[in-house]
């Protein structure tokens, strides 16, 4: 090998060693997979006193977008099941019509899991409005006809 590739070599492998190099202490760095687009890129964001200082490794716009959402109020659609008498079928397919608090998904859940509904139901009809107080609707994700 010759000496400049080598010198090349040791050149790059300095600079990989300093992308993970913490230049402050004071800084705090998350990680998160971006679900903006199918292209899946690894988000890091830098945050510093509780402020975002720098967002790395999207692509696109949406990634900026969504790292900045996941790290100050992630957020989440529910899709579940509900159960149905009288129906067709025992349970229904329901989804909240937006994202809800990450840290609320169990409560939805749980709330969702007690309710029994009476058939018939048809797609889009709300089934339990601003679920939680967040200000979010569940609605039925398929019509579900009488037995």
């Amino acid at each position: 090998m010759s000496d400049d590739r080598q010198d090349a070599d040791r050149e790059a492998a300095a600079d990989r060693e300093m992308v993970g190099a913490r230049v402050d202490n004071d800084a705090n760095v998350s990680h998160y997979l971006c679900i903006g687009c199918p292209l899946g890129c690894r988000l890091e964001v830098e945050e510093e006193q509780g402020e975002i200082v720098e967002i790395r490794g999207q692509s696109c716009k949406k990634g900026e977008v969504f790292a900045r959402q996941e790290h100050t109020d992630p957020r989440r659609v529910v899709t579940t099941t509900v159960a149905v008498a009288g129906g067709l079928w025992p349970r229904l397919p329901v989804k909240t019509e937006g994202d809800v608090p990450k840290a609320a998904i169990i409560d939805v859940c749980r709330m969702l899991h007690g309710l029994r509904l009476e058939a018939p139901v048809t797609i889009g009809q709300v089934i339990a409005a601003d679920v939680l107080g967040t200000g979010v609707d569940v609605v039925a994700s398929r019509d579900l006809p009488r037995a």
